[in-house]
């Protein structure tokens, strides 16, 4: 029953990783945080092991994502060399501040930065895809990249909810924001899953089948059905209009935050 749980959500992740660019960790994150509840895992540890989890699972789905996407010409791959190295950084030393941070305390904190990001996407941000892209310098993409790599690795998400608005604000088209994103939830989450198996190992406590922070059978289930999913849900985005994609985008984030805050 457990392995039929975890492809489900693996098809829902994959699907939204291809389709937004997210990596699938805000529709995988809640999931799991809902699943290992059910099964009486500690709650001071319950979000930590969804987070982790979640960031080993994008791994798999960013690699397909990407190869979708690249497919489609949909990958500033210039960009994403930019971006990588401070993702690398933030990333593996994020998930050591995850670490610190009380569960109960976390999903108030993911909670209210994903509602934020949802706003800003909705009504904050103006339309774009008529004008030329304005991309910052190669340090401040590398600075950018490093702060989105702390966050991403504290809210267990292939920083699609931070890459996709940052390309978005530079006039970068909303298939190419995503496109890039995809490319980029690699380095975010390999560096992310390291760290929470790395800063896990000494207090996951008595959870079996997982390494630190990272659920060995939810990891194989998910990664394995979003594998598959994603590659449908880019070629899917690719199909919609850059405002559909980027209202429907900012509508998922708003269902998660509220989920995180008042659940």
């Amino acid at each position: 029953m457990q392995l039929i749980t975890f492809l489900f959500i693996g098809a829902l992740a994959g699907f939204a990783a291809g389709l937004f660019g997210i990596g699938g960790g805000l529709i995988i994150v809640p999931l799991l945080f809902f699943v290992f509840t059910q099964l009486g895992y500690d709650p001071e540890i319950v979000m930590h092991l969804a987070l982790g989890t979640s960031l080993a699972t994008i791994v798999v789905t960013s690699i397909s994502s990407a190869m979708a996407h690249h497919k489609k010409q949909g990958i500033v791959w210039s960009v994403v060399r930019n971006l990588a190295p401070g993702m690398l950084l933030g990333s593996f030393f994020g998930a050591g501040i995850a670490a610190l941070i009380a569960g109960s305390h976390l999903q108030i904190i993911i909670g209210v930065f994903v509602i934020w990001v949802a706003y800003q996407m909705l009504f904050a941000s103006k339309p774009t895809e008529d004008l030329p892209p304005q991309l910052p310098s190669r340090l401040k993409q590398i600075s950018a990249g490093a702060g989105i790599g702390v966050a991403s690795a504290i809210f267990g998400i292939g920083g699609g909810s931070l890459t996709v608005p940052y390309l978005n604000h530079y006039r970068l088209v909303m298939q190419k924001a995503v496109g890039t994103s995809a490319a980029c939830g690699l380095p975010i989450a390999l560096a992310g899953a390291l760290g929470f198996m790395f800063f896990g190992a000494k207090t996951q406590g008595d959870i079996a089948n997982s390494i630190g922070y990272v659920h060995l059978y939810a990891f194989v289930g998910i990664s394995g059905m979003s594998f598959l999913t994603a590659k449908l849900g880019a070629q899917t985005a690719h199909l919609l209009s850059a405002l559909l994609l980027k209202r429907a985008f900012a509508l998922m984030l708003l269902a998660v935050g509220l989920y995180f805050v008042f659940g």
